[in-house]
């Protein structure tokens, strides 16, 4: 996939080069010195540096011949019993020639059934003086307890702002690419502390102009200026409905957004706005409502229409008894 391009060609190479994940770098450090591993389970949200913290310890470990003795798999991919069986055995089965033993790494393992995660429990078992596992998870909790005592547990926290920040100018630099502020802060909004969805959107941006800015941002990921969303809902508070209604119609056409993407950010956007605290958990109570309709198969725009005229009866109570 195109998108991935630039994730691969700027992951760092060695586990000091991470960055925002300060405890999980020590750790690995302190394995690669002793040249040995246990079993880990690295869990946390997505494009936090799981896969490049495996990918950088095996390369750290056996050099040069890292790919002969690393095995990357993805579970979401090959869910069941039969790849736990078949791949997953016939190379945890054989040793390393570089090594006391190879590892594998098994990404998204949460994806698992759990008749999957009982073999691979008893294959960890029976060859763990070939070989090392290392699970990628999203969700701990979706890792059955068996494989969990089995492993030292790794924690990524999403990355922080000035993290990706600094990758992305990096990025940047090397593209002849110039970045704008309000690029980097539209970036930063949609990324969520996802490196790797930052690094893609940044690509993406590159496609249509070297010149990065919000208004770019926001029309290749198809999202709303958050500014747009909060005025749209200070309309519909401010006892504006059909401006508010207008606004939200030209937003739909302009960015090609969805009614779950217009939820979302309506949530994020409550949150900031200037009013009591009641209202907002009111607001945000109103969404949830909204945004379960919608993922049950409601008309969206007859519903987001309907979450503005709530906006407009919360913030003009008179209206509803007259």
């Amino acid at each position: 996939m195109i998108e991935s391009i630039w994730v691969e060609k700027y992951r760092p190479q060695k586990v000091d080069e991470i960055v925002g994940q300060d405890g999980v770098v020590e750790r690995l450090k302190g394995y690669l010195k002793t040249k040995n591993l246990p079993n880990m389970l690295f869990a946390g949200p997505p494009g936090t540096g799981k896969t490049t913290a495996a990918l950088a310890l095996a390369k750290e470990l056996f050099g040069k011949a890292w790919r002969e003795n690393f095995l990357e798999l993805n579970a979401s991919d090959e869910r069941g019993i039969n790849i736990v069986r078949g791949k997953i055995k016939d190379f945890a089965r054989t040793r390393s020639v570089v090594g006391d033993f190879k590892i594998i790494f098994l990404d998204e393992a949460d994806a698992l059934t759990k008749d999957a995660q009982h073999a691979l429990r008893r294959t960890m078992e029976r060859y763990t003086g070939t070989c090392r596992f290392i699970l990628s998870a999203n969700y701990s909790s979706k890792i059955i307890e068996p494989i969990q005592s089995r492993c030292a547990l790794f924690r990524f926290s999403p990355l922080r702002d000035e993290d990706i920040k600094k990758r992305l100018e990096f990025i940047a630099s090397k593209e002849k690419l110039k970045l704008e502020e309000s690029g980097i802060e539209a970036i930063l909004y949609v990324a969520e502390g996802d490196l790797r969805k930052a690094i893609n959107l940044l690509q993406s941006a590159a496609a249509y102009s070297n010149e990065i800015n919000d208004e770019l941002i926001f029309k290749v990921v198809a999202k709303a200026r958050p500014e747009d969303i909060r005025d749209i809902i200070n309309l519909a508070l401010g006892g504006k409905f059909t401006v508010a209604r207008e606004r939200l119609r030209e937003l739909l056409i302009t960015y090609g957004m969805s009614g779950e993407d217009v939820v979302e950010q309506f949530h994020r956007e409550v949150f900031r706005l200037d009013i009591p605290e009641e209202e907002k958990v009111k607001l945000a109570g109103m969404i949830g409502e909204y945004d379960f309709r919608i993922k049950e198969g409601s008309n969206e725009l007859l519903q987001l229409e309907s979450l503005l005229a709530q906006f407009t009866l919360l913030g003009n109570p008179e209206k509803e008894t007259e």
